[in-house]
């Protein structure tokens, strides 16, 4: 057997420091227990496995996969599964423990996890893909399930993955079991609405914000880096609502125009190039001069750390809105602050994905499927909801809506610790 493409990180039980530095911020601010903080300040559990893959030209390939469990106080671990070279497990450790408060701070019955494979799906064919996604499914067949650990699509993930990994998981329990992961296409218990529902949530958020500063989102200046599901659902939302999206970017660069860019015309030619690269409708610029352009809203939908301090010093938004997973790093966010720049958080701001994974895996324990009407509206009240709870205990406590968000959050698990106490 021929062995190449061996990719290895030594695991490590140690979650980032923005992980870390968030819960303690919101510890110390809630005088939470030391033991509390300690407790909370690790995962549950880490697993590591090897995904050999066989190769379409013959020989396999060996990657990475792997699952945190970072807290599941008040139910399930949920979480999504991503393909991307970078995938370390410190990257998804950090993210398990984003999603333990982003589901307490919703009020969701979940705990946080976070999954993935260093790979990068474009370099392999569809046939590889399902035989990595089977596989490393079954590495961890003991370790999911509806009740246990829900996973749902991420970066280099999508409908397709979830598909595989309910597949392979129903084959092995000898019955269709949909409740396995969420993010699954309708013909198999997906939900009306989860395509969407990141980017949308982020769309309702923008909108809750500058209305609370007495703006519409009418003539609002937008600019979105990232063009995937999420900042490409939020282009097309904001755009619908009238909103100008002055700039926008995706792995081939940015691209801006004053006037506001034709978002329907644009997302039908990536589609149709699979890349913004070659596009003349627009005037290209990087992807730092994207980010500190003037305008209203500024939407860091790729990937995490884009906003460091130095970069956060040329910041010209008035808000900054988390459509990623920690885009902002603690120098950067610490800057913004400073400077008076509003940051509507991750854990609230990309919160719609995990709320209507939520409504699909209610939909699919009852075997009652809702219409997409009712799903948006779900969404709407316990996005909205969420929003301007953070937003209260903001004013009241005269501190930044991320340190909000986190002391709802963490207050929320840390008082479910204290009533169900530690075993044994």
């Amino acid at each position: 057997m021929v062995t190449e493409n061996v990719l290895w990180s030594a695991p490590t039980c140690l979650p980032t420091e923005m992980a870390c530095s968030n819960l303690e911020r919101a510890g110390r601010v809630l005088q939470l227990n030391p033991d509390v903080i300690a407790y909370l300040s690790a995962p549950r559990k880490i697993i590591t496995v090897s995904v050999p893959v066989r190769r379409d030209r013959g020989g396999v390939s060996v990657f990475v996969g792997h699952r945190v469990q970072h807290c599941d106080i008040l139910g399930p671990f949920k979480g999504g599964v991503r393909y991307h070279p970078s995938v370390t497990v410190q990257e998804v450790t950090n993210l398990a423990m984003l999603m333990t408060w982003k589901c307490a701070l919703l009020g969701l019955p979940y705990g946080g996890a976070k999954g993935g494979v260093a790979v990068n799906p474009q370099e392999l064919s569809v046939g590889e893909l399902e035989r990595l996604t089977r596989r490393y499914t079954s590495e961890l067949i003991k370790d999911i399930g509806p009740q246990v650990d829900i996973p749902a699509p991420d970066v280099g993930t999508s409908a397709r993955e979830m598909a595989w990994i309910m597949d392979t998981y129903s084959m092995q329990q000898g019955h269709a079991v949909p409740g396995v992961v969420t993010g699954k296409p309708l013909t198999i218990g997906g939900s009306l609405g989860r395509e969407q529902a990141t980017g949308r949530g982020v769309m309702m958020v923008v909108r809750e914000e500058l209305k609370t500063q007495g703006q519409h989102l009418e003539g609002a200046t937008i600019a979105i880096q990232g063009l995937g599901n999420v900042g490409g659902t939020a282009a097309l939302l904001l755009a619908q609502a009238g909103a100008r999206i002055i700039a926008v970017s995706d792995s081939s660069g940015g691209y801006y125009r004053a006037e506001g860019l034709d978002i329907p015309q644009l997302l039908d030619y990536r589609r149709e190039h699979r890349t913004l690269a070659g596009y003349t409708l627009a005037q290209p610029l990087s992807n730092e001069a994207l980010l500190t352009l003037p305008c209203d809203v500024l939407i860091p939908a790729a990937l995490e750390n884009q906003i460091d301090g130095p970069l956060a010093s040329r910041i010209q938004a008035r808000v900054v809105v988390e459509g990623a997973n920690g885009p902002v790093t603690m120098a950067g966010d610490a800057m913004l602050e400073a400077r008076g720049i509003r940051v509507v958080p991750d854990i609230l701001a990309n919160a719609g994905g995990v709320l209507v994974s939520y409504l699909e895996w209610v939909q699919g324990l009852s075997f009652l499927f809702w219409d997409e009407a009712r799903v948006n509206g779900e969404l709407e009240k316990l996005l909205t909801r969420a929003y301007h709870q953070v937003r209260v205990l903001a004013e009241e406590q005269v501190v930044s809506l991320r340190l909000s968000a986190y002391m709802l959050g963490v207050g929320r698990v840390a008082t479910a610790f204290q009533s169900r106490g530690l075993y044994p």
